[in-house]
């Protein structure tokens, strides 16, 4: 794109204007919310910490705050995973980590808060955990004690203390969080049942989180930021409503010790609650609070921040331009695509690679489900460079997410890539999750390489089952096999009156009114089968190997499939291994095996839907190995350390053979899509 082109974007782009908080000026509106990351060591942010955040830096990014619920106090613990600011430790890190990046030209914050009675007293310091009352939260489960003053004195120190460090550190600034947190455990009557000056009145319960800040501003000075985390409605009828939370911040705000708010909205002590307010995924909408953000805004002259399933550029720009946001998060959208930022400014908003809401990234901590780069920084590149020797003629066989990551990234090293798919559209395993009630989105993963491949020129062979002949015609230096698998049934006894989940979600074979669907990996396709088959109007039944529904999944994902199963009547059993299905006149009958008492159960059903993952469909991977220079073997140590699997490339006819993805056995997109890069991104 021509400089001409890309000079409008840049300068009437509402994302791309500059923001002025105090003395910081952040260079756009597009920042990270804090989350925990999960790659300290020992609670300190070394280098994997800050690599993960500098590619967020190098993107273009405002602002990238860092440590969701970093803890101010040894009694602030969940059990890992937190940063940790109750020591003076970690101040040579946060020098560190600021200096990383600040020299991209980003600003950086940090979280500090903490706990109360979301901390876990069995683990790390083994402290009793405490709240504004003895009130226990579900999802946590500890008991908590109530707070004397002492406590909240310490506290309050702890918080002070803890901002200190982070600007000793070299940070721009800091935020304390209200939510299910200590601060937002005073705020809310929910668990807020004192009678003392901390307790009753809107005035009392503001107290302690205005006395926190007041310390903080004591400690830090008028050039540091501090702001909060602020809950703007919990949404539930027993707990503070969106006016009421307006008088909070208002009480907060007039002290004068409060830079921005960085609004929030629902409860966070349920998976539910995590899964619909805090953290919501693709079983929500897009920007489900972001008209609630904005009415707060209206209610307060201090900048305003907001994160929750805002996706995509054309949301985020919405949201500025409607000035419903000062800083729009794109947090989640980062780990798909850390240079976000860059791209608008070049003018290729449509090369952003879309975060698909698959909250996988909650499951493997800020592992996306389709950029395996990310979370991975000392080893995998965000940008694909190009090979020293580049030219070479790679052949991949089959158009799902491993074949289609495999044909870009040897693609973007500057080789010439044909792809062989037999089916007539690309995606493979893909295009039937789609179809199943609210996994849709995930086509994104699809499009945004087929768009990628054909920006890249990509010779896609669509309606071409490759046979060997026709995989070597073209004289190939590698050829890589990711035709995936099929479902596997040969394990069950009567598998031939049985149907495939999918065959039911492929329309291949017609459901019948009442279905019994077995589970044998506790993975997305037979829970997301049962309720598409539910929502259709079916009685469905759901047996599971597992001890719980979805047993393999991110936990946000888990609860959603288990509230819609309780909406649309679907009846769950686990811990039941199925032996063999017979039929009974017009129906058929399913034998099981208790996993834990070996008792023998019997159900019937119109229908029985089986799913036990996939086993490979590797015709041509065998066909090839003999021919191939490496015996169709990959070198893993080569894998695993980025290096190529032959240090001098094959001359003359010789060919490197390797198979990907679930050619290899049954996993997941991400490990596909991971297999498909590592082995690519050395070719």
């Amino acid at each position: 794109m021509s400089a001409s082109l890309q000079q409008p974007v840049r300068l009437n782009d509402p994302l791309l204007q500059p923001l002025q908080i105090r003395h910081l000026r952040l260079r756009n509106r597009v920042m990270s919310t804090s989350h925990a990351a999960t790659h300290d060591v020992g609670g300190m942010p070394m280098e994997k910490y800050q690599r993960y955040h500098e590619e967020k830096a190098k993107g273009g990014i405002a602002l990238t705050m860092f440590g969701g619920s970093s803890m101010v106090s040894p009694d602030s613990s969940w059990g890992g995973g937190q940063i940790n600011v109750s020591t003076d430790e970690i101040i040579p890190y946060l020098q560190q980590f600021s200096t990383r990046i600040h020299g991209h030209g980003a600003a950086i914050m940090c979280q500090i808060s903490h706990l109360g009675r979301r901390a876990t007293s069995a683990a790390t310091n083994w402290l009793p955990t405490m709240g504004p009352s003895a009130i226990r939260e579900t999802r946590h489960r500890d008991f908590p004690r109530e707070m004397d003053r002492h406590d909240i004195d310490r506290v309050i120190r702890a918080y002070a203390d803890a901002a200190l460090r982070c600007k000793e550190g070299g940070l721009d600034g800091i935020e304390t969080v209200t939510g299910g947190h200590l601060i937002g455990q005073f705020l809310s009557p929910r668990t807020n049942r004192r009678t003392d000056e901390f307790g009753g009145s809107t005035a009392n319960r503001a107290r302690f989180g205005i006395m926190v800040h007041e310390a903080i501003r004591r400690r830090v000075g008028d050039d540091f930021l501090a702001g909060i985390r602020f809950v703007v409605d919990e949404g539930t009828e027993d707990g503070i409503d969106f006016d009421e939370c307006v008088r909070l911040a208002r009480l907060l705000e007039s002290e004068g010790t409060i830079d921005f708010f960085n609004a929030i909205f629902g409860r966070m002590d349920t998976d539910l609650s995590l899964a619909e307010h805090n953290m919501p995924g693709m079983s929500q909408p897009l920007t489900p609070f972001l008209a609630t953000v904005g009415a707060f805004k209206r209610e307060t002259k201090l900048p305003v921040f907001h994160a929750a399933r805002i996706p995509d550029v054309a949301s985020a720009r919405h949201a500025i331009a409607e000035g419903l946001l000062d800083m729009v998060a794109m947090t989640r959208a980062h780990m798909a695509d850390p240079q976000i930022v860059n791209k608008l400014m070049r003018g290729e908003e449509e090369r952003i690679r879309p975060c698909v809401g698959a909250s996988y990234c909650m499951y493997k901590k800020t592992n996306c489900i389709h950029n395996p780069a990310t979370g991975r920084e000392q080893t995998m590149p965000q940008i694909i460079a190009p090979a020293t020797t580049p030219g070479r003629r790679v052949v991949i066989v089959g158009g799902g997410p491993a074949g289609l990551e495999a044909a870009r990234v040897a693609a973007e090293r500057g080789h010439q890539v044909i792809l062989f798919e037999a089916a007539s559209r690309l995606g493979g395993q893909l295009l039937l999750a789609t179809r199943a009630s609210w996994r849709r989105d995930l086509i994104a993963i699809v499009d945004w390489r087929v768009a990628e491949l054909a920006r890249l020129g990509v010779e896609v062979r669509l309606d071409q089952y490759a046979t060997e002949s026709e995989i070597l015609a073209g004289h190939p230096d590698a050829v890589i096999v990711a035709t995936g698998g099929m479902p596997n049934t040969a394990w069950l006894d009567g598998a031939e009156h049985c149907t495939t989940t999918w065959d039911v979600l492929s329309n291949t074979v017609e459901a019948r009114d009442d279905v019994l669907i077995y589970d044998g990996t506790g993975r997305h396709q037979a829970v997301s089968c049962a309720l598409h088959l539910a929502e259709h109007g079916r009685a469905v039944q759901f047996v599971t190997i597992d001890d719980n529904v979805g047993a393999e999944m991110e936990y946000n994902a888990r609860v959603v499939y288990r509230k819609r199963f309780a909406q649309h009547g679907v009846r769950s059993t686990i811990d039941h291994t199925l032996l063999h299905v017979r039929p009974a006149g017009n129906r058929l009958v399913a034998t099981f095996r208790h996993e834990l008492t070996g008792e023998i159960m019997e159900l019937t059903a119109s229908q029985i839907v089986i799913e036990n993952g996939t086993l490979p469909v590797d015709d041509a991977y065998q066909a090839l190995r003999d021919q191939s220079c490496n015996t169709g073997i990959t070198d893993i140590d080569a894998l695993l350390s980025g290096a190529p699997q032959q240090p001098k490339p094959p001359t003359d006819s010789a060919f490197e053979l390797h198979r990907i993805g679930d050619a290899v056995t049954s996993r997941g997109v991400h490990a596909a899509i991971y297999d498909a890069m590592r082995l690519c991104m050395a070719l």
